[in-house]
């Protein structure tokens, strides 16, 4: 019984408390709302801050070449640069996709004409063994999914449109965003380091951010160098086979080149993709080939691998492999190719942070239990009695 009045605690919470923690959840409820609704305006700003992040460099050092050191000058310069590079990758890379599209369209016939002969043999088959009922329950189920495919083609395409138009208003966004960053970027970082009163706190936030400033832009000049080894191997090496096999062409090279370049930039698994996908558009052409460059490949990524990566991109992260492949992941399922892209800079600013806390809890001093003061304070004056 008496265990039983010991048990029983009265909770008297007051209406302010209860209110603020109600006011709390809410809160923290509306900000996740919020975030999920504007996940794309996110995105794209930081896409772009990436972006400037990437250009900073390269802005900066042209910049202090130019008379008068104009930063919208130099900007420019790279924003041409930039574009003539995209626009000859584009103008060498799209004329060889639609031959190869032609070209298979013109085999279309010769499939159909083989998948024909085989029917032959697959109708004796199936009068054979009496299963024409199952084949009409199965043909039925097709042609309905089909009529119910053909019914949503105008909303298929609309939806289609609508994204190409979203994406080229993004694209617009990002490129202005971050032109306006490069330009402005500078001024609004002074303006920032400005408003410190405590200046020795200055410096460590400055040190930090520049921490995190050169895992970013150490992780991007090496990606872009092992992706543009990779898709100059990859080129080189259709190439040579198209004077191996005959029914390759040489114009392929290219296409190669831009498919392995972009999906290099996405770590881990980028470069394999697009070995499929490279693989599948050679297998058009010629089997043999195809067989070859996939031989090359697997070599090739042991040396990237071991050899190519780890020598540029050496202590740029300083991130594990488990970390890098939880950091990918995350990108991938939460924004797509462009979040496996940025995922790892991302990560490598997050550890420095993470230390950089850590440094400054273990810099701050011990401090001491009340009981544990008191005890001390009685035990030098009773010393000193």
């Amino acid at each position: 019984m008496c265990i039983m009045m010991h048990m029983r605690t009265k909770i008297d919470i007051d209406t302010r408390t209860f209110v603020r923690f109600w006011l709390v959840v809410f809160g923290i409820g509306l900000a996740a709302f919020l975030l999920y609704k504007a996940q794309t305006a996110l995105i794209i700003i930081g896409v772009s801050l990436f972006l400037a992040l990437a250009l900073n460099g390269p802005v900066s050092t042209l910049a202090k070449k130019l008379p008068g050191r104009s930063r919208a000058g130099a900007t420019a310069i790279a924003y041409l640069v930039v574009i003539i590079l995209l626009g000859g990758v584009i103008f060498l890379v799209i004329p060889p996709m639609i031959q190869q599209s032609a070209k298979l369209a013109q085999s279309i016939p010769e499939v159909v004409e083989t998948a024909t002969t085989q029917w032959q043999g697959l109708r004796h088959f199936v009068e054979q063994y009496n299963l024409q009922s199952q084949l009409d329950t199965a043909l039925t189920s097709i042609q309905s999914s089909a009529s119910n495919w053909a019914g949503d083609v105008g909303k298929n395409v609309v939806s289609g449109i609508g994204s190409v138009f979203s994406g080229i208003a993004a694209l617009i966004l990002v490129l202005v965003l971050t032109f306006l960053m490069l330009i402005e970027g500078p001024a609004w970082m002074d303006r920032l380091w400005r408003l410190y009163k405590d200046q020795t706190k200055m410096k460590k936030h400055r040190h930090v951010l520049g921490r995190m400033y050169h895992v970013v832009n150490g992780y991007v000049t090496g990606q872009l160098t092992v992706s543009a080894i990779g898709a100059t191997a990859a080129g080189l090496f259709v190439f040579i086979l198209s004077f191996i096999f005959p029914p390759v062409s040489a114009s392929l090279a290219m296409p190669t080149a831009a498919i392995t370049f972009v999906l290099s930039l996405i770590p881990m698994f980028g470069a394999t993709i697009g070995g499929v996908l490279i693989s599948i558009l050679l297998a058009f052409n010629s089997l043999p080939a195809t067989v070859v460059y996939a031989i090359f490949f697997v070599v090739y990524q042991q040396i990237e691998n071991n050899f190519i990566s780890p020598h540029i991109q050496s202590k740029r992260i300083d991130l594990s492999a488990l970390m890098v492949l939880a950091a990918v992941t995350i990108g991938l399922y939460m924004f797509g190719i462009v979040g496996g892209i940025i995922a790892i800079p991302i990560a490598g600013s997050l550890r420095i942070l993470i230390e950089e806390f850590l440094e400054h809890r273990q810099a701050q001093p011990a401090i001491e239990p009340p009981k544990a003061r008191l005890v001390t304070a009685k035990s030098k004056a009773s010393k000193e009695a």
